[in-house]
């Protein structure tokens, strides 16, 4: 099964988030990479009603391909697939509310999914959470980290035995360039220690997401609103964003890629800056996934 890592590349440069760096990748591109029918294979899409979940869900319907679209908002998910099915003419489209913050839930709605499809092809963790102040969901975990991570963890490893009966199964977890400020920390992962910076605290969810695909992989061999409004005129569609997602799901020439890699623009890059002072130990990261799997047993059912 491949794990992919997608993203934006965050502090190699901001240019790197703009229209224009997409437009300088794009011609290096191979078109008929994205020239298949996925008619036929399921995928699972978090966060598909709205900005780049909802724009890789339109291109993989348009494709042929059965969307399972996973969202919180039911109102906002039933339009987003209208409009799918209106543009696409799929039919194959459907809806799955669920708020990955409700870590039981994830668990409850992963099993019962489990239990009604017989097979699940490429799941994209897309979804994402950044909040302004700190709060704790009915489990009493960090709703963020909840959401981002664990959630994420939960859902991943919940249908990894689902996803290995397809051929060539996927996951692609789609992460952000912030990470590349922040290095895995292991000691705080419910933000209750110091000043809480919801943008640190989400750039560091995304660093842990980029372990946990690592580990994973080997297992198996809301935006910024300063930022956004500075940067609205020059930052990526959500089609452009959405692009290697897409392109991690659906093409044969991504198959033959490493499992569990960060990639951009459709090729893989490094996790980390040059010289980075973010890197972490083995030890760190073993240490980061224990935890990980002592947190979700604790919202397993039994």
């Amino acid at each position: 099964m491949s794990l992919y890592r997608n993203s934006a590349w965050f502090l190699k440069g901001v240019t790197e988030f703009t229209k224009n760096a997409f437009l300088s990748s794009s011609k290096r591109f191979v078109e008929k990479d994205l020239e298949v029918s996925v008619a036929g294979r399921s995928f699972m899409i978090t966060g598909a009603n709205s900005g780049i979940g909802r724009a890789t869900a339109m291109a993989i319907a348009k494709k042929g391909g059965t969307v399972h679209m996973v969202c919180r908002n039911r109102d906002k998910a039933e339009e987003a697939r209208a409009e799918i099915v209106r543009e696409s003419g799929n039919k194959e489209i459907y809806v799955h509310i669920l708020d990955l913050s409700e870590t039981k839930k994830v668990w409850e709605f992963a099993e019962a999914f489990k239990r009604k499809y017989k097979s699940l092809n490429v799941l994209i963790n897309n979804a994402g959470c950044i909040m302004g102040q700190r709060e704790e969901n009915t489990e009493g975990l960090e709703k963020s980290f909840a959401s981002n991570v664990l959630g994420v963890y939960i859902l991943t490893k919940s249908l990894i035995a689902l996803l290995e009966k397809s051929v060539e199964p996927r996951v692609v977890t789609v992460s952000s360039g912030g990470m590349l400020v922040q290095k895995l920390r292991i000691g705080n992962l419910q933000s209750d220690r110091g000043r809480y910076d919801g943008a640190m605290v989400y750039a560091q969810h995304k660093r842990q997401q980029v372990v946990m695909t690592e580990q994973l992989a080997k297992t198996v061999a809301n935006a910024m609103p300063e930022f956004h409004s500075s940067m609205r005129e020059s930052l990526r569609t959500p089609e452009q964003g959405a692009d290697t997602s897409v392109w991690l799901a659906v093409s044969e020439a991504a198959a033959t890629m490493p499992s569990g890699h960060f990639y951009q623009d459709r090729k893989m890059v490094s996790a980390h800056l040059p010289l980075a002072w973010t890197r972490s130990s083995p030890l760190e990261e073993q240490e980061f996934m224990s935890s990980l799997e002592d947190l979700a047993k604790t919202q397993q059912a039994h």
